[in-house]
């Protein structure tokens, strides 16, 4: 299947986008990121700057012009798909990671100023493939730390 953007479809057909979103499971929206990372490889994409030593509150508002958020945020696809802006909070959620996970493929301390999107990208593919802790691993962790 050939993703395409509204705007390209609009020119070949009447696109109506008052229809319900379909919901996009997090494999597929990660999948779509890499995808639109892995389009431009050698891009260098910026950085955000210490993001394990924020506050929780700061680094949900971070965000960098360039950065490998601003990618997919650039996408109309996924911002159809439910994707609100380019900050690390809205990545956080929209893709369903965890700090440590977005902190692999948006920190500077990893790479310096910039990243090439073929290497965030496949940080992003490594997360599809990463095990989730058990039902027991999880309960062990909420109860004994």
């Amino acid at each position: 299947m050939k993703h395409q953007a509204i705007e390209q479809l609009q020119s070949v057909a009447e696109v109506k986008q008052d229809l319900p979103r379909r919901r996009w499971s997090r494999k597929e929206r990660l999948e779509r990121w890499a995808e639109l990372l892995e389009r431009d490889p050698h891009r260098r994409l910026s950085t955000l700057h210490e993001t394990e030593y924020q506050p929780a509150r700061v680094r949900a508002a971070m965000r960098g012009d360039g950065s490998p958020i601003s990618v997919a945020f650039g996408d109309p696809v996924l911002r159809a798909a439910g994707m609100e802006n380019d900050s690390y909070g809205e990545a956080r959620r929209f893709f369903e990671l965890s700090d440590e996970q977005l902190h692999k493929v948006i920190c500077y301390c990893h790479f310096g100023a910039t990243v090439s999107a073929s290497t965030a990208a496949r940080h992003i593919r490594a997360m599809l493939v990463e095990k989730q802790p058990g039902l027991f691993a999880r309960l062990r962790q909420m109860f004994v730390g």
